[in-house]
């Protein structure tokens, strides 16, 4: 019994946690796992930090901390046990059903929708571990002030500000967070608006469901990009077959009678997704007119705003926008971490009346402590200096892909005029982007194929997307010629056929 018993004891040493949380994990999870039941003996510290091979003060510390939760009884001259307690309130085991013993109900046929079937770019979840991640929408964590979003968490998570994050706030969202949106994020993009014409979001593809429940029917037609934003094609697509594709030109979205059909017109004007194209304000004019004339109203999502370093800002659409015509859709994703999950919607004071009612059927609201944390960071002045920051290494990291894309693949791309942190690669005619992209993920290159941006399945394939927001400068270059290299390979004239001559 002590052998198997002493068999649960491995531990598997995990980068960036302390052997005091791995031994603690492990032993929790024998634990509530059955392994150990309860009043079952543990092996003395001494025997335990020999099978480690870890310092006995550890383990002593990993039991005592374990002893103070609940889990383990320290009893005198004998040792630490399974406190029995831990497992009061349990559900048997031995009761519970086995998926693979489950009968086949027939979900396939139950589903109204698949929305796992929809056209998206899957990147590989440990993309970091790539030599070369040429990939959009993600951050180098180099480049994070980690010390700084720590201790506005921390400030956060202090007693004096529990009550802002423990409580169920129903559909409000916190104030403190919405006051530094208002004061420092939407004036960057000549915004004013009133605190009940601003509503926090998961972020914009979260926006984006929510207006398309709120304002998308099966008869609304919706104008979207092409190519463009895959995620709020498919968000559409889940409420209406009436998507009409326009095609982008050098300066994104054309204004014209092809808008006039239109309920809705989804837009990223400040970089056009994923071309990087920037709707000059001439045209950002004429399309608040000709919505005004044809009465549509325009979606705008201002991806990538924050990333504007080589250029004088344009404004954005909804600051120009004087008869409420402008969903304003912003997001934190591109210069905090895509993992935060915040954005938010400034709009008529209407409709996020009836947004923030939605959202409290969907998920009541967006998480308290994340919302404080970042009304701290905001105020401190956290994001205005990472900005700074952001747009020092992207300018260099911009400027060492125009010169390598330059070299190994001229003629293929026009440099993004006001920065961002991608960019729009037209290939070979004959290039199949989607096999270009599997096989350099074979040689560690991640990129991410341009099919899917376009809303006809069979359209274009020889366009992809690289991203430099998460790659080292100085792997820049390598990087884009091991691409060149296989982009060759991929488009090599075919040898004539001896039996054709």
């Amino acid at each position: 019994m002590d052998r198997v018993r002493d068999s649960l004891f491995q531990l598997h040493r995990v980068k960036n946690v302390s052997i005091q949380s791995q031994i603690r994990e492990m032993l929790v999870s024998a634990i509530l796992g059955g392994q150990l039941p309860s009043n079952t003996p543990l092996p003395s510290s001494r025997k335990m930090s020999k099978t480690l091979g870890v310092s006995r003060n550890t383990v002593v510390l990993a039991y005592q901390g374990l002893v103070d939760d609940g889990y383990l009884l320290s009893k005198e001259r004998s040792g630490f046990y399974v406190d029995p307690e831990i497992l009061e309130g349990r559900a048997d085991q031995k009761n519970y059903a086995v998926s693979s013993k489950l009968k086949d109900i027939g979900w396939g046929q139950r589903f109204k929708l698949k929305p796992s079937e929809t056209r998206n770019h899957k990147k590989p979840l440990d993309w970091q571990a790539y030599p070369y991640p040429f990939i959009s929408n993600q951050v180098d964590p180099e480049l994070f002030p980690i010390a700084a979003w720590r201790e506005c968490s921390r400030q956060a998570m202090g007693k004096r500000g529990m009550d802002a994050w423990t409580s169920d706030t129903s559909g409000s969202d916190d104030p403190q967070l919405l006051e530094q949106i208002r004061a420092r994020l939407l004036p960057r993009r000549g915004i004013m608006a009133a605190e009940n014409e601003v509503l926090i979001t998961l972020g914009a593809q979260n926006a984006l469901y929510m207006l398309s429940s709120l304002l998308v029917r099966a008869d609304t037609t919706i104008g979207i990009e092409d190519p463009g934003y895959p995620d709020a094609r498919n968000i559409f697509a889940l409420k209406t077959d009436r998507l009409l594709p326009i095609e982008v030109n050098d300066n994104g979205l054309p204004v014209d009678s092809r808008l006039d059909p239109c309920d809705y017109v989804y837009v990223t004007p400040s970089h056009q997704c994923p071309t990087t194209r920037t709707l000059p304000l001439d045209k950002r004019k004429a399309l608040l007119e000709r919505a005004g004339q044809k009465d549509f109203v325009i979606i705008e999502d201002d991806y990538e705003s924050e990333t504007n370093y080589a250029g004088a800002p344009t404004p954005a659409l909804k600051s120009l926008d004087v008869d409420g015509r402008v969903i304003y859709i912003g997001s934190l994703s591109k210069t905090l971490f895509p993992g935060l999950r915040l954005g938010y919607v400034v709009a008529s004071a209407e409709l996020i009346h009836e947004l923030r009612a939605l959202r409290l059927y969907v998920m009541r609201h967006t998480p308290n402590n994340n919302q404080r944390t970042l009304a701290y960071f905001l105020s401190l002045g956290h994001h205005d200096t990472l900005v700074h920051r952001l747009h020092r290494a992207y300018r260099s990291r911009w400027q060492a892909m125009a010169d390598a894309l330059n070299q190994h693949m001229p003629n293929t791309t026009t440099v993004p005029v006001y920065g961002g942190s991608t960019f729009w690669i037209e290939g070979p005619a004959d290039l199949d982007g989607d096999q270009l992209a599997r096989d350099a993920l074979e040689n560690g290159i991640v990129i991410e194929p341009g099919s899917i941006h376009f809303a006809d399945p069979k359209g274009p394939k020889n366009f992809f997307r690289l991203g430099f927001s998460s790659i080292s400068e100085n792997k820049i270059d390598a990087g884009i010629k091991l691409l060149a290299d296989l982009i060759s390979r991929h488009c090599e004239p075919q040898k004539p056929n001896a039996l054709n001559l």
